[in-house]
């Protein structure tokens, strides 16, 4: 497993692991599937793990802090979390200190910790990156000892280079992959010259860019591929990336004809993120020990090929750029 640095966060492990599926919203998964995950990234080189305190109302989180508790203990592993999106209504007059400060708390005990490793405002809204005093309010826990460092969860690109203008944000989450390409221009640029972190979540695009989905698949009614679909329960850019099911699938089918016969869909994706240096460690999400091994592995495989890098391109182009491009 190689390592990049996460902005002043430290060094990590470039594949991460995304602990919402563990949560909520992707289907029942039980404790047990959740702890052989968790179990299967750390033993795979994983040492980031990224979760929030809304992900099966802080399941996710006590799933990670107990699975973990050793090397949370010893400062082997970093653990990021997210804190936002428990208020209701979620309005950006409500990322009050006292609202963080209590999240926070709730979120150390869920974990176990005492010092928070990472907390990341979760997708606010856009008027919360132009109140100082939410940003001030972070900075004084992180005074305090209850959060190591701060950043943010973003859905647009413009809400990240907002959020780079404060001097303590150290990391920014951010939608990348071969289905949403927009970030690689400009905001990939800004965050390398800011020396800030970013962690590139969806990175599969909701099990699309895995190949291992079809026309006639149905998702459970508490999975997010079937309720969210256009956006129900929140942005609709967390659910296949923003793009329409049928046009993902005919995107795949695009790339398979495209791309090598040697390198897995999946692999693919996760290499065409990491081929670009300003992305400091990618968080794909699986319950599964197989895929959380073979995602790991991805670190070691070699980089895109320009023909592969054409392809991506292309596709992007042809069958994903018109609904997702300038959406976010």
């Amino acid at each position: 497993m190689n390592h990049r640095g996460l902005g002043d966060v430290g060094s990590v492990s470039e594949v991460g692991y995304g602990a919402w599926q563990i949560g909520g919203d992707w289907g029942e998964v039980t404790e047990d599937e959740a702890v052989a995950a968790v179990e299967a990234a750390r033993e795979a080189g994983v040492d980031f793990f990224d979760t929030a305190d809304v992900y099966g109302d802080g399941r996710s989180e006590r799933i990670v802090g107990e699975t973990l508790a050793d090397e949370i203990a010893s400062g082997d592993v970093t653990v990021a979390t997210k804190a936002g999106r428990r208020l209701d209504p979620h309005e950006a007059e409500r990322y009050t200190e006292a609202n963080l400060r209590r999240f926070v708390d709730r979120s150390c005990e869920n974990l176990g910790m005492e010092t928070l490793d990472l907390v990341q405002l979760h997708c606010p809204p856009t008027d919360v990156y132009y109140r100082s005093e939410t940003f001030d309010a972070l900075a004084t826990l992180a005074d305090e000892g209850r959060i190591a460092n701060y950043g943010v969860s973003v859905e647009r690109v413009e809400e990240g280079l907002k959020a780079i203008e404060y001097p303590g944000v150290e990391t920014v989450q951010i939608i990348f992959n071969p289905f949403r390409q927009r970030p690689a221009r400009l905001f990939l640029e800004e965050a390398a010259a800011r020396d800030v972190g970013v962690i590139c979540r969806v990175p599969l695009a909701s099990g699309l860019l895995t190949g291992a989905l079809s026309r006639d698949d149905k998702f459970p009614e508490d999975d997010h591929r079937n309720f969210n679909r256009g956006g129900e329960a929140f942005d609709v850019g967390e659910t296949f990336a923003g793009v329409p099911f049928e046009a993902g699938l005919d995107a795949v089918d695009a790339l398979g004809e495209r791309l090598p016969d040697d390198r897995p869909l999946p692999e693919f994706a996760l290499r065409w993120i990491l081929d670009h240096d300003a992305v400091s460690t990618v968080i794909p999400g699986s319950t599964t020990p197989d895929h959380v091994r073979s995602n790991a592995a991805a670190s070691e495989a070699d980089p895109l090929s320009e023909t592969e890098r054409e392809a991506a391109a292309e596709v992007y182009d042809e069958h994903v750029r018109g609904h997702v491009h300038q959406r976010w």
